[in-house]
Parts: structure tokens; C-alpha cells; sequence
């Protein structure tokens, strides 16, 4: 046990990292445990030396994990996971039971919850606490035993455990194009609005990205309005204030009742947008891989 004792970095600085990895960002870290961003950083450092290697790469006052960062990261939240639940267990406390499913409110909303009883129907043993989300999983407020995100949103030290395509096409309310020709052509969409979401960093598709990967540029004289939220873009485009990208898992429904349709034909096609990470919050129970195994069934399932 000597040798293994030796080879511990110093306890003291793994909480500090390992708040940090989860959150990719060191502000976050000292809020949470209560530290200054100072004392983390340090804590940080000294424990890059210990190890002689670089946990974080440090850009214009951001931070983003390297793989071994990652990699180490992911170690960490598990051990630290583990212990606190046993050290609960010993002092009697009744942890809550069942499964953490964090998911993108949209997806959450509109893909998820139509297909979840199915779930239940197949695991009525296992219980499943679904928490919805718009910011990303480096900002969740509490451990998670699954996650389902756009792929290139910050994770921090989440385990990827698979990638889904996904499609990415124009939707509208039908009554917006009412009288216009059908599908509409890629030129004429600037006569309508078309709706935003832009955020920083911009970490999925909008007008300007989906024109390029077209290998278009977006015309000058459009008209974009703009949300703070993408449930807010697609309300909107059902009230018919103007035309929306639609992700086709998220927007399956909305096309099928006929609260949308799709507004011309251009299409892009994404095939790891969405990403399904294990968290670290149960370890590797035969739980989360079936709740895992599930999605995966479902994800092909809607393909």
C-alpha cells in the first residue's frame, strides 16, 4: 500500500480540480466549493507539477481541458462519486434513488419525452429523474448519471459514451408561406424573416453556418430576428413570425401535426450532432448502461 500512497497526489487538490474539469472553467469551481478563483488556480497548478503534465490549456482567460485533463478528469469525478456515496450510505442518509437524465430542453420536450414510456415499459424497475436544461453541461447544477447534448457545446470531463446524426432544414408555420411557391428557393429566403438564436460562444448552427455548409453565403439584405433561446425560435416560427432551422429530431412532431413544414428543400446533414455522455454521479451501474443502451436503440430508431 506504500507505494500506492506515494504515487496519491496530494487530496486537497483533487476537489479543486475536479470541480474544475466538470465545469471547464476555474470561476465556476471556486463558486461551487466556496473558494476564491485564486486558491483554485493554485491548487490547480500545483498539482500540474506533481504530475508533471498540463490538466488545462489556458486561452484569452478561458480554460479547456487537454486529454490528459480529460482523461483524468473523468477518474476523479468517479472516485470522488463513489466515496461520497458510501460515506452517505455509512451515516444512514437515504440517497434518492432512480436515474439523473440531463437533456437540451428542446430535445428534452420534443424528442425525449414521447419515447421515455417506452422506456418504462421495457424497465418499469427503473426510475428516471429527467433534468431539463439551455445551458451547457459544464453549467449543470447538480451530477448526472446521463446526458444528452449538441455535439461541440462544452462538456468538461463528462465520458462520451456515442453520437447521433442528426438534419438541419428550414421550418415554418404553413400559413407564412400561404400563396408562395413551395419549396421555396434558396435565393427567395430573405423575403421572410428568418429566426435566431445566437449565442457566445456560438456552439451550434445558425443562418450564417448552415448558408456556408451550403457552400453559400447568406444574403446581406435578410432580415434576422433574434432569441435568447431556441424553444422561444420555434414557438415563434409556429406563430408564423418568420422562418426557423429546425433539427429534424426535435421538430418530427411539430411537421407531423402540421404545426410546421418544411420550407424548401436544402438540407444539411450532421452525423454526430447530438452526444450522449455517462456522468460520474452512480458510477458504471448496470442502470445508466441500460438507460444508455436504450437511447442508443432509440436514436437509430428515429434515424
Amino acid at each position: 500500500m506504500d507505494h500506492i500512497t506515494r504515487a496519491l497526489p496530494p487530496l486537497s487538490r483533487l476537489r479543486p480540480f475536479e470541480a474544475a474539469a466538470r465545469h471547464e472553467s476555474f470561476t465556476l469551481a471556486a463558486s461551487e466549493l466556496g473558494l476564491t478563483q485564486t486558491a483554485v488556480t493554485k491548487q490547480i497548478a500545483a498539482l500540474e507539477r506533481d504530475l508533471g503534465v498540463a490538466l488545462f490549456e489556458r486561452r484569452n482567460r478561458a480554460v479547456f481541458l487537454t486529454d490528459e485533463g480529460s482523461r483524468f478528469g473523468r477518474i476523479v469525478s468517479t472516485a470522488l462519486a463513489d466515496i461520497a456515496t458510501e460515506a452517505a450510505q455509512l451515516r444512514g442518509v437515504a440517497l434518492p434513488g432512480g436515474l439523473v437524465l440531463h437533456c437540451q430542453l428542446c430535445e428534452a420536450f420534443y424528442w425525449l419525452m414521447p419515447r421515455l414510456s417506452r422506456f418504462h415499459e421495457r424497465h418499469p424497475d427503473i426510475e428516471v429523474r429527467v433534468v431539463s436544461a439551455l445551458a451547457p453541461l459544464t453549467e449543470a447544477r447538480e451530477h448526472f448519471d446521463v446526458a444528452i447534448q449538441t455535439t461541440g457545446r462544452p462538456s468538461g470531463s463528462a465520458r462520451l459514451a456515442f453520437t447521433a446524426s442528426d438534419q438541419v432544414f428550414p421550418v415554418c408555420a404553413p400559413g407564412l408561406v400561404e400563396g408562395v411557391r413551395q419549396p421555396i428557393p434558396l435565393d427567395s429566403l430573405s423575403r421572410f424573416p428568418l429566426l435566431s438564436h445566437r449565442v457566445v460562444p456560438q456552439d451550434w448552427i445558425d443562418w450564417p453556418e448552415w448558408f456556408n455548409a451550403l457552400g453559400r453565403r447568406m444574403p446581406q439584405e435578410v432580415r434576422l430576428v433574434h432569441f435568447d433561446s431556441f424553444p422561444l425560435v420555434l414557438q415563434a416560427a409556429v406563430a408564423g413570425q418568420g422562418i426557423a432551422l429546425g433539427w429534424r429530431r426535435t421538430v418530427d412532431g411539430m411537421l407531423a401535426e402540421g404545426n410546421l413544414i418544411r420550407a424548401c428543400d436544402e438540407t444539411i446533414h450532421r452525423p454526430t450532432e447530438i452526444s450522449v455522455f455517462r456522468g460520474a454521479r452512480r458510477g458504471n451501474h448496470a442502470e445508466t448502461q441500460a438507460l444508455l443502451r436504450w437511447l442508443e436503440l432509440e436514436f437509430e430508431r428515429s434515424d
